[in-house]
């Protein structure tokens, strides 16, 4: 599966539902998420301070940029025409964490 070549099978696999969201924009949190959890988990056991991160379309993603501080990872990096939604998106899930962090 490439980016290059998605046209000709991403509105078909959309419409079957065999993908909820555009793969190459949005992180699959139950199949690659779990995939980037792995190892993350193994890379910080041997490197606990490492910084870890994603850059590209999924950096800009909301829903991606609020999954990436849930496993571990430091920052994320997107173009810069994505860099508000960005920010919005960090913002709203570090509040998220705080109000149920005073439950």
């Amino acid at each position: 599966m490439s980016r290059d070549d998605s046209r000709s099978f991403l509105p078909t696999s959309a419409e079957s539902e065999i993908v909820k969201k555009n793969p190459f924009a949005s992180i699959d949190q139950t199949g690659v998420g779990q995939l980037m959890q792995i190892a993350i988990t193994k890379d910080r056991s041997k490197r606990p301070n490492i910084k870890l991160g994603i850059c590209g379309e999924h950096g800009g993603d909301p829903d991606s940029v609020k999954f990436c501080p849930k496993i571990g990872l430091t920052y994320v990096s997107c173009s810069p025409y994505r860099v508000p939604v960005a920010r919005l998106a960090a913002t709203q899930a570090a509040v998220a964490d705080a109000i149920s962090a005073k439950r």
